[in-house]
């Protein structure tokens, strides 16, 4: 519920009990259990889909490629086509509403000929020019990953400018004149976005993520925690990680003792990685292509279904899951480095929440100090970004 603003003091018991109407806790709650909800769903997904895939095409995929390789291609690409362009299409200022009714009511038949179209290609440039599929299947998930960020992240990144810009011409053409009895009502009308303010925030976003060094920084920790080799680990162990390992062997034996033998060493042949370890000597890799175009399709498809249904959730959050979940099922965490590993996922997942309980904070101080000091709070802090800055 959105209130006029007052300068009146708020020390009263009444004032203090009337704070939880300025909070909608409600709703901040199951933004927080909705992300919740999307890391283990992350996670898990990316843990069967991989293992799926991995049983399928094994560590050495390249005989397998030839036979099921299109088809693997076409299901990603008809997916990716699905929930980025057909999901995300209802959202698009370019698109009228008559091709949005005649995309709904023909979706089947334009998966079906996607997923069609698609597997015929890969398979003919396969044949005639001997192209890798997994490489395309990744260049294709690449570009659907960032589409995917773009559709979520963009929106969030614009979303605290855009209402303000908003409230400033709502609050002109209102007239008023004294902001702290104007009512923001007009924000709860839907808003569309302008093209040029989308193409802005667009390139501000991609110069400052092509510079940044933090980027980097989490693009590498990401990959060390994933990786398929034994290495130096960037994480020590803790009490809880044995803890997990302790439990997960006690479960995994359980289990052996269940499954047959013979399926059990079939499964450990899919799972030889004597193809994976000559290729590794010949380039430096952190895993192979088939587990990263199962990381691009499926961090995209997750991404892009949750925003299509505006549910709350982390681009950044469902990314690194779907990566520490098919680097689990890929038996990249051995024995040693499983404990470091989930050390280091727990100190990653932390340090999330320690990020949003500061950002929380902050915006609680900021806003008491430009309410009790007014113009001059506002210049302060203006000099105090200025002054951390640089």
């Amino acid at each position: 519920r959105i209130r006029p603003c007052s300068k009146e003091p708020s020390t009263s018991p009444e004032r203090i009990h009337d704070l939880s109407n300025y909070i909608n806790s409600g709703k901040a709650l199951a933004i927080i259990l909705g992300i919740l909800l999307s890391v283990i769903i992350a996670f898990t997904l990316g843990a069967i889909v991989q293992y799926i895939i991995r049983i399928i095409f094994s560590f050495e995929y390249t005989k397998s490629l030839k036979y099921f390789g299109s088809i693997w291609g076409g299901l990603v690409i008809s997916a990716i086509t699905f929930f980025l362009l057909i999901k995300g299409a209802k959202g698009s200022s370019f698109i009228t509403i008559e091709i949005l009714h005649w995309i709904k009511a023909n979706t089947l038949i334009i998966l079906a000929l996607s997923f069609i179209f698609w597997t015929i290609l890969l398979q003919l440039l396969s044949w005639i020019f001997k192209i890798n599929i997994l490489k395309f299947i990744v260049l294709v998930g690449t570009f659907a990953l960032a589409m995917a960020f773009a559709g979520n992240d963009l929106v969030n990144f614009i979303g605290v400018p855009l209402a303000g810009f908003e409230s400033f011409k709502s609050f002109i053409a209102e007239g008023i004149g004294n902001p702290d009895v104007y009512s923001m009502e007009a924000l709860k009308a839907p808003i569309q976005t302008p093209p040029h303010f989308l193409l802005i925030a667009g390139i501000i976003m991609v110069v400052t993520l092509w510079f940044s060094k933090k980027a980097r920084s989490v693009t590498q920790t990401t990959l060390d925690l994933s990786r398929q080799e034994e290495g130096p680990e960037r994480f020590e162990s803790s009490y809880f990680a044995r803890s997990i390992v302790r439990n997960t062997i006690s479960i995994s034996n359980t289990l052996k003792a269940i499954v047959p033998r013979s399926i059990q060493v079939k499964v450990n042949k899919r799972f030889n990685r004597k193809f994976y370890n000559q290729r590794k000597k010949e380039q430096s890799i952190s895993f192979d292509m088939l587990r990263a175009s199962v990381n691009l399709f499926l961090a995209s498809i997750l991404i892009a279904m949750g925003t299509s249904l505006k549910l709350p959730l982390s681009t950044t959050y469902v990314t690194f899951m779907v990566i520490m979940g098919t680097s689990l099922a890929d038996r990249a965490w051995g024995r040693e480095s499983a404990v470091n590993r989930i050390t280091g996922v727990i100190t990653v997942i932390s340090g999330w929440f320690f990020t949003a309980l500061s950002a929380f904070t902050v915006a609680f101080l900021m806003a008491l100090i430009i309410h009790w000091t007014g113009f001059t709070g506002i210049i302060l802090l203006i000099l105090l970004v200025l002054f951390y800055r640089h």
